[in-house]
C-alpha cells in the first residue's frame, strides 16, 4: 500500500496539471472570449490549479517520508527542509508552487496558461528525464517537456469537448455550434500534437532504453510500456474516427437541423478517448518509478 501512494499522487499530478495547461491552451485557440465565459474556464482552471497545489504538497511529503524513513513529524521536518532547500527536486517544487499560484490568481488567460505549462514541465524532474548529464541530459529534458506539453494539449482539448458535450453546459443550439467550431479548429493543431508525441516518444525511448528492443520485450517495464503504446494506438484510432467521420457527421446534422445522433456518437467516442488517457497516465505514473529491465 505504501508503494501505491506515490504512484497515485504522481498520477493525480500528471492528470491535474495536464488538464490545467491543456484547458488554458485550448481556451486561447479554440474559443472566443465569450465562449470561455460560457464554459467558466477561469473558475475551472482555478479549481484545477488549487488541486495541483494540494497534490504537490502531498507528493513532497510522501516522497520525503519514503526517502528518509521518518515515522513522525519531528523526525521528518529536518529531512523536509533539506529536500526543499538543498536539492534540485526542492527547487523544481518551489518553481511549480510559484507557477501554480500565478495560474490560479492571474486574471489573464495567456499568463495563467504559460504558468500552468511551467508547472507541468517541472514534473520532468521527478521521472527519467533527469537520468543523464551534460548535453544528453538537456536534450532528454527538452524532449520530455515537449512530450508532456503536447500530451496536455490533447488532454485539455478532450476536457473542453467533454464540457461542450454535457447537456447542461450551454443551450442546445449554442452548444452544438460552439462544439462544431471547436472540433474544426482542433484538426490541424491536434495533428501537430500527435506528431510531437510520436517524435518525442521515440526519442524518450532511445534516451531511457537505448537503440534496442529490450524495453518492449520482457519484464514489468516492457509490459507496461506495451500497454501504453496500445492505448495510444486506440486514442489515435478514436481521434481519426472523430476527425473523418463524427465531425463531418455533426456538421451535416447541423445543416439538417437534427444533431442528436451525432452528439451521442461524439459523446461515446470522447468518453472512450478520455478513459484511454486516464489509463495511459496511470501507466506513466507507474513507469516513472521503474527502470527498464
Amino acid at each position: 500500500m505504501s508503494e501505491l501512494i506515490p504512484i497515485v499522487l504522481r498520477f493525480a499530478l500528471y492528470l491535474d496539471l495536464m488538464v490545467l495547461f491543456g484547458l488554458g491552451l485550448f481556451g486561447l485557440y479554440g474559443f472566443y472570449a465569450e465562449q470561455r465565459r460560457l464554459l467558466n474556464l477561469k473558475a475551472l482552471m482555478r479549481l484545477t490549479g488549487g488541486l495541483g497545489l494540494v497534490f504537490s504538497v502531498a507528493s513532497l511529503l510522501v516522497m520525503t517520508q519514503a526517502m528518509s524513513g521518518a515515522t513522525d513529524w519531528q523526525t521528518l521536518w529536518p529531512h523536509l527542509q533539506m529536500m526543499l532547500w538543498q536539492t534540485d527536486l526542492g527547487l523544481t517544487w518551489w518553481v511549480r508552487i510559484a507557477a501554480l499560484i500565478v495560474a490560479v490568481f492571474s486574471p489573464r488567460l495567456p499568463l495563467a496558461t504559460l504558468s500552468a505549462g511551467v508547472a507541468l514541465v517541472t514534473l520532468v524532474w521527478t521521472g527519467h528525464g533527469v537520468m543523464h548529464e551534460g548535453a544528453q541530459g538537456v536534450w532528454h529534458i527538452v524532449s520530455d517537456s515537449a512530450h508532456l506539453l503536447a500530451a496536455a494539449g490533447w488532454v485539455g482539448a478532450l476536457v473542453a469537448f467533454g464540457l461542450l458535450l454535457m447537456p447542461a453546459s450551454l443551450p442546445q443550439g449554442d452548444r452544438v455550434q460552439v462544439l462544431a467550431r471547436a472540433l474544426a479548429g482542433f484538426e490541424r493543431i491536434g495533428a501537430g500534437f500527435v506528431l510531437v508525441l510520436i517524435g518525442t516518444g521515440v526519442a524518450n525511448y532511445l534516451f531511457v532504453v537505448g537503440p534496442n528492443l529490450g524495453g518492449i520485450t520482457g519484464g514489468v517495464y516492457a509490459v507496461l510500456l506495451c500497454l501504453k503504446l496500445g492505448l495510444f494506438g486506440l486514442m489515435l484510432a478514436l481521434a481519426a474516427l472523430n476527425r473523418f467521420h463524427l465531425t463531418p457527421l455533426l456538421q451535416r446534422s447541423i445543416a439538417a437541423g437534427d444533431y442528436n445522433v451525432a452528439i451521442r456518437a461524439l459523446r461515446r467516442s470522447m468518453v472512450l478517448e478520455f478513459g484511454a488517457v486516464v489509463l495511459i497516465l496511470g501507466l506513466v505514473a507507474w513507469l516513472g518509478t521503474l527502470a527498464p529491465d
